[in-house]
């Protein structure tokens, strides 16, 4: 029996303005061997990227089958306001299915997606907007420049800019960052070779940025995923889940994948080190201002375009005898195109 009045009933909604959520999937089974580490380097990310944001985030936290233990210790930081939307998997439902569990309800205009392990530093946000700006067709950005990535679901950007000197190899802006990438992910050292040009593209503006990226953090234009499949993953982590549900929508709605210039995060891995902790303490706390980002160009799915790029252009610049032209006429020396072609790391 229902008696009384719902106090909130035909009440509107007052939610706080907020245009720009970051979704973290979080899977730590147990917190011994490879996790023993984990919380306090999630807890680093977490607090790294509230911390250096310029606006005010919305933070969402997927617990993917973690123990108990860390789901109470996430309960507590919702409690201290450091999650906004806390959602706990009893099962292991798999990494991109974590990510759809927030996402297919999110209605900022931008979203970051990070892995549980990544650093943000002071600016990454600015960054990330003036690559936005600069460049209408970004779809998603990333803050973290990687070597070898300008093959990487790029050939819209290749496209666009296949006869244009905007277009160009130019020196690495941070070769320590990449060094410290390679370690992140068991490299013990990274080449000389490796770290001396990145392709890149430069606006009118004079705004650089790297083509292509990885997906373990980016932020994207939030129409990109109305070009999500309909269905669930079936991998837990790995497989095709994240090229279907984080990089293939981008391209389908014609945006560029693209990394800052710079080195705006730093990927940890699970063991920690003492440098982290000194990154992590040297952060500076942003003054936050409400932002829409309605200025940023919308993108709009054209299938047709994206078949002709993505199937057909693809195969010509994939073509071995068009890459030695093409990346000679971007500024590889004869020595530098030899190692590109060997796919010498």
């Amino acid at each position: 029996m229902r008696k009384g009045n719902n106090a909130v009933r035909n009440k509107k909604l007052e939610l706080q303005p907020c245009s720009h959520r970051v979704i973290i999937p979080l899977y730590i089974p147990n917190e011994d061997g490879y996790y023993q580490d984990a919380f306090n380097i999630f807890k680093m990310c977490l607090l790294s990227v509230q911390k250096t944001s310029i606006s005010p985030l919305k933070i969402s936290v997927i617990s993917n089958g973690c123990c108990d233990e860390v789901n109470k210790k996430l309960f507590d930081l919702h409690q201290k306001n450091n999650i906004d939307e806390l959602i706990i998997e009893k099962e292991s439902i798999g990494k991109i299915n974590s990510i759809l569990k927030a996402l297919r309800t999110a209605e900022e205009r931008l979203i970051t997606i990070t892995d549980a392990d990544v650093l943000f530093l002071n600016d990454w946000e600015d960054q990330i907007l003036k690559v936005f700006s600069a460049f209408p067709k970004a779809g998603m950005v990333s803050p973290v420049p990687i070597f070898r990535t300008q093959y990487r679901h790029t050939s819209n950007i290749w496209f666009d800019y296949l006869f244009s000197n905007k277009l160009q190899f130019r020196p690495v802006k941070n070769p320590d960052a990449l060094t410290k990438f390679a370690n992140s992910i068991g490299w013990s050292y990274l080449n000389e070779k490796v770290k001396d040009v990145i392709a890149s593209i430069i606006a009118k503006d004079g705004t650089l940025a790297v083509i292509g990226n990885s997906h373990f953090v980016g932020t994207y234009k939030s129409e990109v995923f109305k070009a999500l499949p309909k269905q669930e993953s079936n991998y837990r982590l790995g497989g095709t889940s994240e090229e279907l549900y984080t990089d293939l929508p981008v391209l389908k709605v014609g945006g560029y994948r693209l990394a800052t210039y710079d080195n705006y995060a730093y990927h940890l891995g699970n063991t920690y080190e003492k440098w982290m902790q000194d990154e992590f303490d040297s952060l500076q706390e942003e003054i936050k201002k409400n932002q829409d980002f309605k200025h940023l160009k919308a993108l709009k799915i054209n299938t047709l375009k994206y078949f002709l790029i993505h199937r057909v252009f693809k195969k010509i610049l994939y073509n071995n005898k068009v890459k030695k032209v093409l990346f000679k006429q971007k500024g590889l020396s004869n020595k530098q195109l030899k190692q590109f072609m060997d796919g010498a790391y």
